[in-house]
């Protein structure tokens, strides 16, 4: 019994270990993806764009629940669409590769 628990412990250590690996590789990713946005948008933030940021914000809080749930749902569908067209692509690709 006691083997069981230091084999169950070392396995969550290792597999901490593991996430603790990919957590700091995303985030380093993600740091390196912000700056590199910044720095390819350093100076291009002109008025004009700012104000149609701040405009498509401003639509977006004011919308009404019934129109915020559509937009949801065209994105759901949209996603699912999506989805859907790669699914059937690789099921193309698969029985192309199961006929050869």
């Amino acid at each position: 019994m006691a083997s069981f628990f230091k084999k169950a412990f070392r396995d969550m250590k290792e597999s901490a270990k593991a996430q603790h690996e990919v957590d700091k590789a995303n985030f380093e990713a993600v740091k390196a993806e912000a700056k590199a946005s910044f720095e390819e948008n350093r100076g291009r933030n002109t008025f004009a764009g700012a104000k149609a940021n701040a405009k498509k914000h401003w639509d977006d809080a004011h919308m009404s629940s019934t129109e915020r749930a559509a937009r949801l749902q065209e994105e759901r569908d949209a996603q699912i669409a999506e989805a859907k067209a790669r699914t059937a692509a690789a099921k193309e690709r698969y029985e192309a590769a199961k006929k050869t």
